[in-house]
């Protein structure tokens, strides 16, 4: 029964974030100065080609009926009509959004597999040369801009030492349609096609490791303090005292309760990037949904800019309610506070 308030609530506050960013996102592109339609067309569009466009978008109606309109069409899944691509925005969103999301995944997938070893081995070694080096490291790729290691990587791998390729998702020329995920990696696993597997690991790796950097080093940080944190807790204390062995001791009793902010920081940052990677999609020119709401932004594609906006608050509160849920499975203490 606590489990279930548990959720509940998190579910009805979830529920009510979504309905406050539906509200916020309308209100500032309602309030962008100037006519929708008129700036979507041109200062050359005619007076009638205006008119047909507020007509089309129901930019004449009252402010209430148009967010009416709007939150209707998020319930059936309609995201209005692109200026910029004249699609549906869902159906624009649809072919982009498994790029960015096996981006995402993929870069997740490398901070979690190098930050927390290295959080381990920073607290194993604590005060020692390891974890200076480690926190070293971690510190510089926390603060480091995207952008800068995005160029440092294309220049070096890419144009120095041609061991990797720079843009897109596959090499020109291969035919390959991820018609079952979306995603490269696996369809090509399904499909039995290796060669498309590793060109796309490969194109991978470069926007993988520039997006990785952050979130690898505040994980690498949070996992060294929480495992420094409980190696001073009294059951741990107790083992000692009875020969346990060091190593039992970090990967049977520190570890789990270790995990638990580095887990809401991974959680955090895989559902901040999906909406916050268009500065390497656009460097590695990925085909992403990051780097198609940049070029709707640039185009005052109203429609669009909503769109993405509003699925990536969706993928964000998922994915942070997921998080909570795992969270409250892994440590009891967190379902009891959040049941209250």
């Amino acid at each position: 029964m606590e489990f279930l308030f548990f959720l509940v609530r998190r579910i009805l506050w979830s529920l009510l974030v979504l309905v406050g960013l539906s509200m916020v996102i309308f209100t500032i592109a309602r309030g962008v100065p100037g006519d929708p339609a008129r700036l979507a067309l041109g200062p050359r569009a005619s007076q009638e080609q205006v008119q047909a466009l507020q007509d089309k978008l129901g930019l004449n109606k009252p402010m209430v009926e148009q967010y009416g309109l709007f939150v209707a069409g998020l319930a059936r899944g309609d995201l209005g009509y692109s200026l910029l691509t004249e699609r549906p925005v869902n159906h624009d969103i649809r072919d982009t959004f498994a790029a960015t999301f096996e981006l995402v995944l993929f870069t997740i997938t490398l901070a979690f597999l190098f930050g927390m070893p290295m959080g381990v081995a920073a607290a194993y070694w604590k005060d020692r040369w390891p974890d200076n080096v480690v926190r070293l490291v971690a510190l510089f790729s926390a603060v480091a801009p995207a952008f800068f290691l995005a160029l440092l990587l294309q220049i070096l791998a890419g144009y120095v030492l041609h061991v990797l390729p720079t843009t897109g998702r596959l090499p020109h020329g291969m035919d390959f349609t991820a018609s079952i995920t979306g995603l490269l990696t696996i369809d090509s696993l399904l499909l039995g096609r290796p060669d498309v597997f590793v060109q796309a690991v490969r194109h991978l790796l470069l926007p993988s490791l520039a997006l990785s950097s952050a979130t690898l080093g505040q994980i690498a940080l949070t996992t060294r303090s929480s495992m420094i944190d409980v190696s001073s807790q009294d059951y741990i204390e107790a083992s000692r005292a009875f020969g346990v062995p060091e190593r039992v001791q970090i990967f049977k009793y520190m570890l789990r309760p270790s995990f638990v902010p580095p887990m809401t920081i991974l959680g955090l940052a895989f559902a901040s990037l999906i909406g916050s990677a268009f500065v390497v999609e656009l460097v590695f020119s990925w085909p992403g949904m990051a780097a198609y709401g940049v070029r709707a932004i640039m185009q005052k594609d109203l429609n669009a800019v909503m769109g993405v906006v509003m699925v990536s608050g969706v993928f964000f509160v998922a994915v942070n309610l997921a998080i909570d849920v795992m969270l409250g499975v892994v440590d009891p203490r967190v379902r009891v506070r959040g049941a209250r």
